[in-house]
Order: structure tokens, then C-alpha cells, then sequence
């Protein structure tokens, strides 16, 4: 008995101080609900090559009203508090495209352009002579038109005034608005190519100087087709700039779109883009869209980059859209930027951003008198809607008013 005695109280003392860890321990976990780990045939396959999908974007339907949850299949698990918190980002609906192309005429109306008011101030005068005439010239070349649309414009207001006569501020309007729908070009082809093909995704890259926001533009953009009802898949080949990825993965998640980054700082943007026409492909997706690194239009290295990138995707698939990013604010010099890309992949169309930030509307004329090819979208403004397709008519009116 006497052996057993000691044996009974080194037990009871271990159970003594078990006790006393168990509320610290306690304090120190906590419990969360989560889901199963395990994937069924149902979920999208991952892209290889050390790129990751994230956030795989839900029906249309699910974006509105999420379907319920199934309670029995949880299980509750301990797991440290340091797992727990993390930030779920809510999927949003976009604006309708309807509803923004109002709401950007308003902005533009508001914005300071001295283009259109320039000009009805100047045609309305009570005697029109040559020194009027020079300061309509000059009103058009500061807001960006270019000489040759400039030359353009004032030959047919002259033309037009002098066989008119007399001139009511209406008549006056009217006749300026005719002439700048004329050189903003309504009969350009506008509308976006992001039709899907009988087996694959349609293909858009997006290009620019560093600086435009190109990223932002592409955020901008998915919110613009999932808000036409397109299953959208974003591409993060700019591998350059710091959190690139992640600002595109965030902007994507926001909508429920998938983003497709590499895990590998500096990676080939080639092979991101590769992926991301795979995973697109794989996905059934209507649309792969490709951010690219910001590149200064005189480094040659990184424009013959821009080239392989486009010619790496064609291996899978068509390129449909290539859209370049201009910021309206840098005038004569978004035209050089210009040309440049369009030497080294083929532009499709424009985005012109921060139009709300500059008086020289003439920079759309501008551009498209360059290249050849339209203003596709404009941007007015840093919210996440506040960006739309250009419509020739409602921009002179916006000039105009």
C-alpha cells in the first residue's frame, strides 16, 4: 500500500496542473466553420506552369442572390487565431452600360473643356473677320486636334457661315455640331470584339505606357462585359511592377472574374499570358483578357517583348482586341505612344482616360486621324463603373453644353 500511495499522488498532481493550462489553452484557439478541402469534377481546373486562378466567378445569378448554403456538409474545426479574419471581398454587380454613358455625358458637361464653349463663344460674334478666324484656329490646336483636322474644320465653318448670313446662337450651335460629328466620325466601328468562337474564348490585351492605369483599365473592363452577362477570365502578365498581380486579382474578385498570376516574381509575361488563354480555354470562358507591364514606347527591348507576347498567345488562339491605354491629359504626346505601339502589335482601338481632367477633347479626333482606328471606350472619373463606350454624338453634345 505503501507503494502505491506515492504513484496515487504524482496523478492527482499532473491531472492539478492540467487544469489549471486548460483555460489558457483555450483562450488561446478559438472555433470556425469551414468548408471540406477536397474538389469536385464540378470545380474549374487550375492552370499549370506556377500560375494560380483565384476567385472563380459565380453565374450571374449567384452574383445577386448567392445560393444557400448546405449546413450538414460543415465541420467545425480548431485552427489558430491567426487563421481566422481573413478578408472576404463581396462580390458586387456592376453598373448597367446604359446607366453610365448618362452619368459620363454629365461628368464631361461639368468638365472643363474649352474646345466646344471656346467655339460657340467666337461664332456667335456679331462680325466674324479674320482675327476671329485665327482664334478659332488657335482655340482648336490648344485643345489637341491636330493641324490637318484643325485646317479641316475651320475651311467648312467658313464655307458654312458665309452662306448662312445671319446667325442665331441656335443656328450657330447646330452648324458646329454637325461639323464636329463629322470629324469625330460616327461611322467608325466602336463595338468591342469579345465574341466567343465555336471553341474558344476571345483573346483582348491591353498595352500602354507605365502610368496610364492600365490595370485599373482592365478592372474597369471586366466590370463593363460581366455587366453584359460575358464570363470573363483576367490575365496578370505584367510581372514588372510590384503587386501588379494582386491589384488585378483583387479587381477581378470584386466581380467574381478568376485571375490567372504567376507564383514567381519576374516571371515570363509570355507564359502568364499562355496560361491564361489555357485556363480560359479549359474554362469556356467568352472572354481572356490580358493586362501587360507599362514599357516607355522608345525601349525597344521591352516593345519586342510586348511582340512575343502577342505572338506566344496566337499559338493558342486569335487576338481579337488590342487596346491601348492613353491618358487624355498628355495631348501631343499620347499621339507618339501611339504610333509606336501600333508599329509593334496591331491596335484595335482606344481608351481614353482622365478625359474629364483636360480641356483638349480634340485629342479623340486626334487619334483616331493617326491611327486609324477609334476611341473605343472613354473613362471620366476614378470609380469603378466610370467607364464607358464612346458614342461620337453624345461626346460633341457633352462639348457643346
Amino acid at each position: 500500500m505503501n507503494d502505491i500511495l506515492p504513484i496515487i499522488l504524482s496523478i492527482l498532481a499532473a491531472l492539478v496542473v492540467v487544469g489549471g493550462l486548460i483555460p489558457v489553452l483555450v483562450k488561446t484557439r478559438r472555433n470556425i466553420t469551414r468548408y471540406p478541402g477536397t474538389r469536385d469534377a464540378n470545380d474549374p481546373e487550375m492552370p499549370r506552369g506556377g500560375s494560380t486562378a483565384v476567385a472563380d466567378r459565380p453565374g450571374a445569378a449567384d452574383r445577386t442572390a448567392p445560393a444557400p448554403v448546405d449546413l450538414d456538409g460543415l465541420e467545425t474545426t480548431e485552427v489558430p487565431d491567426d487563421a481566422a479574419g481573413l478578408e472576404v471581398i463581396p462580390v458586387e454587380t456592376p453598373l448597367p452600360v446604359a446607366g453610365r454613358l448618362v452619368r459620363l455625358r454629365e461628368r464631361l458637361v461639368r468638365s472643363n473643356n474649352i474646345m466646344g464653349k471656346g467655339l460657340l463663344a467666337l461664332l456667335s460674334s456679331d462680325r466674324i473677320d479674320e482675327d476671329v478666324w485665327d482664334e478659332v484656329e488657335e482655340t482648336l490646336l490648344l485643345a489637341d486636334l491636330g493641324t490637318e483636322p484643325t485646317m479641316q474644320l475651320v475651311d467648312s465653318l467658313r464655307e458654312r457661315v458665309k452662306v448662312l448670313g445671319t446667325r442665331t446662337p441656335e443656328q450657330v450651335k447646330e452648324l458646329l455640331r454637325e461639323e464636329l460629328i463629322k470629324l469625330v466620325d460616327p461611322t467608325m466601328d466602336r463595338s468591342l470584339n469579345v465574341q466567343r468562337h465555336a471553341d474558344k474564348p476571345a483573346v483582348m490585351m491591353v498595352v500602354g505606357v507605365n502610368g496610364v492605369g492600365k490595370t485599373t483599365t482592365v478592372g474597369k473592363l471586366a466590370r463593363v462585359l460581366v455587366a453584359e452577362d460575358k464570363d470573363v477570365l483576367l490575365g496578370a502578365a505584367d510581372t514588372f511592377r510590384a503587386a501588379a498581380a494582386e491589384q488585378l486579382a483583387t479587381w477581378g474578385q470584386r466581380v467574381g472574374v478568376p485571375t490567372v498570376k504567376s507564383d514567381i516574381d519576374g516571371a515570363d509575361p509570355a507564359s502568364v499570358a499562355y496560361e491564361a488563354v489555357k485556363a480560359g480555354i479549359d474554362q469556356e470562358v467568352d472572354v481572356v483578357m490580358i493586362d501587360t507591364a507599362g514599357r516607355l514606347q522608345n525601349k525597344v527591348g521591352l516593345m519586342d517583348e510586348l511582340g512575343k507576347v502577342k505572338r506566344v498567345v496566337e499559338k493558342l488562339a486569335e487576338v481579337d482586341e488590342v487596346l491601348l491605354v492613353l491618358d487624355a491629359t498628355t495631348g501631343q504626346n499620347g499621339l507618339n505612344q501611339a504610333k509606336v505601339f501600333s508599329e509593334v502589335v496591331n491596335i484595335t482601338g482606344i481608351v481614353l482616360t482622365k478625359l474629364d481632367g483636360t480641356a483638349k477633347g480634340g485629342i479623340v479626333v486626334a487619334i483616331q486621324k493617326t491611327l486609324g482606328v477609334p476611341v473605343k471606350l472613354i473613362g471620366l472619373g476614378e470609380g469603378a463603373d466610370d467607364l464607358a463606350p464612346f458614342e461620337a454624338e453624345g461626346f460633341v453634345d457633352a462639348l457643346l453644353n
